[in-house]
């Protein structure tokens, strides 16, 4: 059945041209975000990237992405050398735009190329049409088109670069090179230390230690393994070591001072715990509680940094990272003792489940962090469909307000949509039967929570903005 879809090549050659079409679209605060940062690396030398703050968007990356930051800006001088001044605040010629929407289209290469290495390390015929239906889901993700090249960020090189990773993890003989590609990765964006202790307890158990013997150290490969890891780094923040830019990165990278929640709330934990807060406060003097009249605004103001509580107890990030620590803690311990591809996989996403649900200040586009890995097995069995349908269309729907533009209102909802129906029900149907029964009330509940969706998107991006504008005086 495989030769009857169009393949990895033919989809990203028409999702390119479709992107190019998007051109003019909406663009948010991160398209002035990489401009800056292309003219930061451009303009000065390495030694002052971290500490340069003429804007207000200075450079929190880690120092490869900083590094493809310049790659990009020795092109980008030849398009228009007016976007590489660090004082050109929000400078958006067209020749900015075609660039840096451009770019975001060809580094997505990295994407292609490592879902056509996932196809090929399929096993059997039957894997591989799996395999490439989920890789198409994958490529024109609607989460990576609202993002990437509409909002504008780099996402689908850097996903290229997990997937890497996860296939290389998936033969002994590339378990190494698995190590070292998301070490590399680490190194472009460290909110992939979410996903980390899942590959630092495979690649203990499946690499470091004797396949028969979990007490049996291979001490050849912890060299290897180490070695490569810890070369990645260097290369990356040795010279910032050399000048004692070291604290300056850390301040950069983790700043913890933003705040619980992010200024547009992800739909994790924290959302629900900051809407009870709100609603306490008008039957807290029923009950006795005391109110704080300084955080009555805070949550709601959206402002970063700005996470107080009226009503309910403060929360700190320790507590975030222990409720974290606790809930990967319960995948990694059947990683730990059924290290195979497919729990690796399961870990791996159940990390980033547990890092979006109770981290500190997690952004909305995170949930791609759980939806991107989990593709890859959504469609081994109707199990795993029935669990990814949901997660699929509330992630993909919470990212809706990220556009909030009238003229991208058809094209996020009707590109949403097309994505659903053609990957969860008709390539969902690739989907073997699974070896244990079905749920027959949470299959029908899924149902009826992806159903509620339809009015939702319908209120939030219609009604909701157009009832509110006409209570305005």
């Amino acid at each position: 059945m495989a030769e009857f879809y169009p393949s990895l090549t033919q989809c990203a050659v028409v999702a390119a041209a479709f992107k190019i079409l998007l051109f003019p679209a909406y663009k948010s605060t991160d398209f002035e975000v990489h401009r800056n940062w292309l003219a930061i690396t451009h303009s000065l030398p390495v030694k002052e990237w971290y500490y340069e703050k003429t804007s207000e968007w200075t450079l929190d990356y880690p120092p490869f992405f900083a590094g493809l930051e310049w790659c990009l800006s020795q092109i980008a001088a030849l398009m228009d050398p007016e976007m590489l001044k660090v004082k050109n605040l929000n400078y958006d010629s067209w020749q900015t735009v075609y660039f840096q929407r451009s770019s975001v289209i060809v580094l997505e290469l990295m994407l292609v190329y490592a879902l056509n290495r996932y196809i090929k390390s399929a096993q059997t015929q039957a894997a591989k049409e799996l395999a490439h239906a989920a890789s198409l889901s994958i490529l024109l993700s609607p989460g990576l088109l609202i993002i990437d090249h509409v909002h504008f960020q780099y996402n689908g090189f850097l996903y290229g670069i997990l997937v890497l990773s996860i296939v290389l993890a998936r033969k002994q003989s590339t378990l190494l090179y698995s190590g070292i590609t998301f070490a590399i990765l680490l190194c472009f964006k460290h909110i992939y230390l979410y996903l980390s202790l899942a590959w630092f307890v495979y690649l203990l158990r499946a690499y470091c230690l004797h396949p028969t013997s979990m007490f049996r150290p291979q001490f050849g490969n912890i060299v290897k393994l180490g070695a490569g890891v810890l070369g990645v780094f260097a290369v990356a923040f040795g010279p910032f070591a050399k000048w004692g830019q070291l604290l300056q990165l850390k301040d950069r990278l983790f700043p913890f001072s933003r705040g619980l929640c992010h200024a547009y709330w992800a739909p994790n934990v924290w959302a629900l715990y900051s809407f009870l807060d709100r609603a306490l406060i008008f039957v807290a003097p029923r009950l006795g509680l005391p109110v704080k009249a300084d955080a009555l605004a805070s949550v709601t103001r959206g402002l970063v940094g700005d996470t107080a509580f009226a009503v309910l107890p403060e929360i700190t990030k320790e507590y975030t990272f222990g409720l974290t620590f606790v809930f990967q803690i319960l995948c990694l311990v059947k990683l730990w003792f059924k290290p195979d591809w497919d729990t690796f996989v399961g870990a791996v996403t159940n990390c980033a489940f547990a890092a979006f649900l109770f981290g500190w200040h997690v952004h909305e586009k995170a949930v791609l962090l759980i939806i991107i890995p989990f593709s890859l097995l959504a469609i081994k069995d109707r199990r795993y469909l029935g669990a990814f349908r949901p997660l699929a269309v509330a992630g993909h729907v919470s990212l809706f307000p990220l556009l909030f533009t009238a003229a991208e209102f058809p094209i996020k909802t009707v590109y949403t949509i097309f994505w659903l129906v053609l990957f969860l029900f008709v390539f969902g149907r690739l989907a073997p039967a699974p070896l244990r029964p079905r749920v027959f009330l949470l299959d029908r509940f899924s149902l009826l929570y992806d159903t509620v969706s339809i009015p939702l998107i319908i209120y939030c991006s219609l009604i909701h903005g157009l009832a509110f504008a006409r209570m305005q005086p």
